[in-house]
Parts: structure tokens; sequence; C-alpha cells
């Protein structure tokens, strides 16, 4: 199991059933952990090399599941009481390494697509959508201090 860096963060190992007529993969149950309650389930997609970031959620927490293709996310916290401030968190899901990822409100989060074509990303949320709640920053904002693949610092 990855080793999870910042506090309030699951990474949680997932059945894939494989079958000759198509694969089945789990992806949540209102008994597991992350379950939070149910808002919206929707998919998205990533280019190769693209980059989605930065957003914060003040209050739906995202469980986060790649049934197919490779995606990169990088997780940072910036929370000022947080004994993990300043940490970030990077996992590669695929239908190979096919976990899902809860991620609690109040972090930081972006993601890169790793596969060639599209990759498709599943978030089963707690809440609907509002875009009151979000915080968006600019790939190459200097306050989350990563360095995509040397594309910026």
């Amino acid at each position: 199991m990855d080793t999870i860096t910042i506090d309030g963060i699951l990474l949680t190992e997932l059945k894939r059933i494989p079958h000759r007529q198509g694969d089945i993969f789990h992806a949540i149950k209102k008994t597991d952990a992350g379950f939070m309650g149910f808002g919206e389930a929707y998919f998205s997609t990533i280019r190769f090399n693209e980059i989605k970031a930065w957003k914060k959620h003040s209050k739906m927490t995202l469980n986060l599941i790649v049934p197919v293709g490779r995606i990169k996310f990088v997780l940072y916290d910036d929370r000022q009481e947080s004994r993990t401030k300043g940490l970030f968190y990077e996992v590669i899901l695929s239908p190979e390494n096919y976990k899902r990822l809860t991620v609690t409100p109040d972090i930081w989060m972006g993601f890169q697509g790793l596969d060639e074509g599209l990759s498709l990303l599943l978030n089963i949320a707690n809440l609907e959508h509002d875009p009151d709640e979000i915080d968006r920053r600019d790939l190459y904002d200097p306050s989350i201090p990563y360095v995509w693949g040397g594309k910026h610092k």
C-alpha cells in the first residue's frame, strides 16, 4: 500500500473481477471508509500529458477512481492547523493500480493524464456540485510549489 503523507486522505484497494466478456470494476459501497453520503457521480476525461490543476473543495469529499487509462493525482495540504501542512501526496491510478482515492475538504488537487489517448476518472462525491464551495488556482500559482514534469516551479 502507498504511504499516505497527508491527514484525511484514504487510498482503498478495489476489486477488479476479470471476466472473459469484460471485467467488473467495483467502486464504492455505503459501508466503505470514505463514503460520506451521496450527492452526485460524474466522469471526467483527460488527454495524455494534459494537467488539470489546482482546485480545492471547502465541503465536498471526492472519491476518485480510474477505470480507463492512467492518471497521476497530486494533493497538497496548506491547512494552517494541519500537522501535514506543506506536504504533497502523489499517486497514479489505473486499471492496473485499481484503487479509490478519497480526498477530504480543504486539500488542493491536480491531476495529469499519463496514458496515450483519453484517461477516464469517476468521481463519487458526497455533495452536488456547487461552484461557491470551490477555490481554484492557476497551474503555475507560486503558493503551491509543485513541479509538473519540469513545466514550472
